[in-house]
């Protein structure tokens, strides 16, 4: 349910511009719409801050459960964690950079020993060159009694097939061989070794601000929440339009319905201040907040993927919430990968606190639809229940795949008709009853037509019976002549068809977009029985040995699976939902959501 609004005008003196907007801050009732406003190089580092602050408190809350940050003693409060926090991330960044790097510079000191770079250089400094080169050592064995008679060799180290040798010569001198010359070691590899566990301390140092910041990530999220509510209160004074040669500030507000009694009676105790409080009316665009109970507000999240509703129309939430859930289950069609999700929902329903719990819900619901449709559809992890002796007195009830492909495009009749029912609600609301006429009238064409077309003969309703032609006359007179209705309806006709040739062709294209519930139910079950039959198939006839192979090809075919399939049956429903039963339904989108201007302080 979207929540109705009230629009409220503002003026007040330009001098009190900042208290009246800090004193709705203390309100936090009250959303003022931000028009025009460009941020300066202070709100442009306020943004950076923000953002920094969401991807700290993501990183986070990803390590909150680890051993060492549940004993770590959080900070005093959110800007101290997060400031140490930022400042350790990156020294710890740049520190595993450069052991990453040493520990490569360690492998390849390892291959020379212990030399003494200093030893090296006095040499040099006595005329005494040494050169350090590599080769395959096949290539080295054939032609070391060679390179021996005009330089003096020395094998270091032999490693992957690869010899690696120093030779002596003069400064300046050629050294004509066949091998890859190398940098001359500038440390040993012991010094490396060293220096590699210095900076792994100085890591672990770090390491420990980090987790002390992860035990403070709540402190950090408020603080990060606070910064957002000081940049929407700049965003608002910004954007606020001048009058009376810049003597008076005009804003305009909205609140909702519940609270406006206590919005009245805050202004009503401010100095200085003229408002006027009015209804939305259909040139407005008014910030949208839903409202729904607690099994439709888990269906917010997969519209908040696309856009909320527009004020005054029809919430969508509470009527694909159950098609999702239902398309979900089909698509999957596994009873075991069913179990797994709702397993899996009750874990996040116990972890999950306050506003993430609606999402442990939508995942135990796709969990028991996965469950019921998959039984219904006779697959349990691949295995066939119609092949199963115990199941021999439910297999009447498996569908088989014709059977499936007929429900999946009734279900998609069914969502397309009901979608366009939903239109009709929504041009009702939205400009009256008048201009849902020519819906209507496709509704009659279509409901009459299916059941004619389902009729058994002899019913006296069939195709080509009265009674049909004439309620698809009804219907198609009103497509065709009613769908504007301010104009003539025989101006309309040109519009009528030229909508009917548009409509024909989408709705038929929308319901062939159902057999996609029809097609992944089926190639996922495929899949997850191929895996069973590898196992079996693949597994050697030797006790014991039979069966851990059987359990690693099982477990990775069917981790492959249910990953894939999950997937595909997440984001199909989705396309479902948002283009055609949206479109069907007549969805118009919001501009915002309701953001209501207030503080929010660090605890």
């Amino acid at each position: 349910m979207i929540v109705r609004m009230k629009k409220y005008d503002f003026v007040v003196l330009a001098a009190q511009k900042n208290d009246f907007l800090n004193r709705l801050q203390d309100l936090g009732l009250v959303d003022i719409n931000v028009r025009k406003w460009e941020p300066d190089e202070k709100q442009r580092e306020l943004l950076i801050s923000i953002e920094r602050h969401r991807t700290a408190v993501t990183r986070l809350k990803e390590m909150k459960d680890d051993e060492g940050v549940k004993t770590a003693v959080p900070y005093c409060n959110g800007e101290e964690a997060y400031r140490a926090y930022l400042a350790a991330y990156t020294q710890e960044d740049i520190l595993t950079a450069r052991i990453a790097q040493d520990r490569k510079d360690a492998e390849y000191l390892e291959k020379w020993g212990e030399f003494s770079p200093e030893k090296v250089e006095e040499l040099e400094r006595q005329g005494i060159k040494l050169r350090f080169f590599h080769a395959y050592t096949k290539e080295f064995d054939n032609q070391r009694s060679g390179w021996e008679e005009d330089y003096t060799v020395y094998p270091v180290s032999r490693s992957e097939g690869i010899t690696y040798f120093v030779v002596v010569a003069a400064p300046g001198d050629e050294i004509l061989i066949n091998a890859q010359e190398d940098r001359a070691p500038d440390m040993t590899y012991s010094d490396k070794i060293a220096a590699i566990d210095r900076l792994e301390a100085e890591r672990d140092s770090l390491m420990k601000e980090i987790e002390r910041a992860a035990a403070s990530v709540d402190l950090i999220e408020q603080h990060g929440l606070a910064e957002e509510s000081l940049l929407h209160l700049e965003q608002v004074s910004g954007s606020a339009s001048e009058a009376a040669d810049g003597t008076l500030v005009i804003m305009e507000g909205w609140a909702t319905a519940a609270t406006e009694a206590k919005v009245d009676a805050a202004l009503a105790d401010y100095p200085d201040l003229f408002y006027l409080k009015s209804d939305p009316t259909p040139q407005d665009e008014p910030p949208v907040l839903l409202k729904n109970n607690r099994f439709n507000r888990m269906f917010e999240i997969i519209g908040s993927f696309y856009s909320l509703p527009k004020y005054g129309t029809l919430d969508l939430t509470p009527f694909f919430g159950p098609f999702y859930v239902l398309f979900f289950g089909l698509c999957l069609a596994d009873a075991g990968y069913g179990l797994i999700i709702f397993t899996a929902g009750l874990v996040m329903l116990k972890k999950l606190k306050g506003s993430q719990q609606p999402l442990a819900r939508l995942v135990i619901s796709l969990g028991l639809s996965t469950m019921v449709c998959g039984t219904f559809l006779g697959s349990f992890f691949g295995i066939q229940l119609g092949e199963v002796e115990a199941f021999g007195n439910f297999r009447k009830y498996i569908l088989s795949p014709d059977n499936m492909f007929l429900l999946a495009l009734g279900i998609g009749i069914f969502q397309i008709i009901f979608g366009m029912c939903l239109k009709v609600v929504n041009l009702t609301m939205q400009y009256g009853f008048r201009y849902s006429l020519s819906t209507i009238g496709w509704i009659l064409v279509l409901v009459s037509s299916l059941v004619a077309g389902l009729s058994p003969e002899g019913s006296g309703f069939g195709l080509f019976s009265t009674a049909h032609l004439v309620i698809a006359g009804i219907g198609v007179f009103m497509m065709l002549f009613l769908n504007t209705p301010k104009k003539n309806p025989f101006i309309n006709l040109g519009t009528g068809l030229w909508n009917l040739y548009n409509d024909l062709t989408g709705i038929v294209g929308d319901t062939l977009s159902y057999v996609r519930l029809f097609a992944l139910g089926l190639s996922g079950g495929i899949l997850a029985l191929v895996f069973n039959q590898l196992a079996i198939g693949l597994s050697p006839d030797i006790p014991v040995v039979r069966q851990i192979v059987m359990v690693i090809i099982l477990v990775l075919g069917h981790g492959i699976t249910i990953f894939m399939s999950t997937l595909s049956a997440f984001v199909h429903p989705i396309r479902l939902t948002f283009v055609e039963f949206y479109k069907n339904a007549g969805f118009e989108t919001a501009q915002r959501e309701f953001r209501p201007l207030k503080r929010t302080n660090e605890n």
